[in-house]
């Protein structure tokens, strides 16, 4: 049986989108009777330790240095990188032994060097970074790489308008909310002084307790959970599902989720402006301009909570760009390698 090695980022400050979309890829890659092992500190965040460990993933501690890289790669048929962290080294002392690899990048290649470089976002196929020698890549939304617990709750058919008294909200900001962004996005909710019935996120207490805190009128209600492994059909029942503006807004837009974007940090801002230009995502704005004023986002957030044709219109526009196909084309380019 092959062996593939998945060298991804994740913790507390990272976040675990690199985990996700990477899983996403290894559970393509077990269809086809190959075996996988991370190499990643999966442990810092729980969670994501826990996603792995479902799927029957060995784990192995992350390491950084070339030479350790290139003594795991002397056990594997080919290894996939997903990091903002890794020393470029890296990349060509693994490719220097001959070991098929895989990239997974966001617009900058931040010194990867691989066989294949996979950027999923959108439009990226309109860029064209200068690549390293032999390299093949893959940009766009065709090669966006959709988790089993997505593509099982995928509707059938373009999704239609619903007409609720009270529009129900979903919202989270990945595994860990590292930024914070959970208590600024119920506060603009609130400032709309419309009916809701909201259900955030708060993956640690201190966001939790900061939520609780969020004065709300008597027509409004909040619910505040921990870290789930139901979001999918979390994000299905919302009439309107809130979010960071990373690895998660394909998923939404696979689900036909009526999604609103929050960019939290500034490597998300392409991808948040590209994803608003679409038509298929409503904008809410920067994380850094609703920590000082929400009054921006409100008349978006009223919008959505009043006009279901408009909900039902940013459903459907999303359920068409995102296939749910994307890890079937990179699996096969990975494993064409080996």
């Amino acid at each position: 049986m092959k062996r593939v090695g998945v060298r991804c980022d994740v913790g507390p400050s990272r976040g675990i989108g690199h985990v996700m979309r990477c899983l996403a890829l290894a559970e393509e890659v077990r269809r086809r009777d190959v075996e996988l092992v991370f190499v990643c500190d999966a442990h810092t965040v729980p969670w994501a330790a826990e996603q792995i460990a479902r799927r029957g993933i060995a784990v192995q501690p992350a390491v950084w240095s070339p030479d350790e890289h290139v003594e795991i790669a002397a056990r594997l048929d080919a290894l996939v990188f997903d990091s903002y962290d890794l020393d470029a080294a890296v990349y060509s002392a693994v490719r220097a032994t001959g070991l098929p690899t895989l990239a997974i990048v966001d617009g900058d290649l931040r010194g990867a060097e691989a066989d294949v470089l996979v950027d999923q976002n959108l439009a990226a196929e309109l860029d064209h970074p200068p690549l390293p020698r032999d390299s093949v890549r893959l940009a766009g939304l065709p090669y966006v790489m959709i988790r089993d617990e997505i593509l099982d709750h995928r509707p059938a058919a373009p999704p239609a308008d619903r007409h609720n008294a009270v529009p129900t909200v979903f919202a989270f900001f990945g595994g860990t909310d590292a930024f914070g962004a959970g208590p600024y996005v119920a506060r603009a909710l609130a400032a709309t002084g419309l009916p809701f019935e909201a259900t955030v996120v708060a993956p640690g207490p201190d966001l939790a307790a900061k939520l609780a805190a969020v004065e709300l009128q008597s027509h409004q209600r909040l619910d505040v959970i921990g870290p789930t492994t139901q979001l999918a059909a979390r994000v299905r029942e919302a009439d309107l599902t809130i979010s960071a503006s990373g690895t998660s807004t394909w998923e939404l837009l696979c689900l036909g989720a009526t999604a609103g974007l929050v960019c939290v940090v500034d490597n998300q801002e392409m991808g948040y402006e590209r994803a608003i230009d679409t038509g298929a995502a409503a904008g809410l704005g920067l994380l850094s301009a609703l920590q000082q004023d929400n009054s921006g986002a409100v008349p978006t957030l009223k919008r959505l909570l009043t006009d279901p044709a408009e909900r039902g219109r940013l459903a459907r526009a999303g359920w068409k760009l995102v296939d749910g196909r994307g890890r079937e084309r990179v699996a096969d380019a990975l494993l064409q390698l080996i």
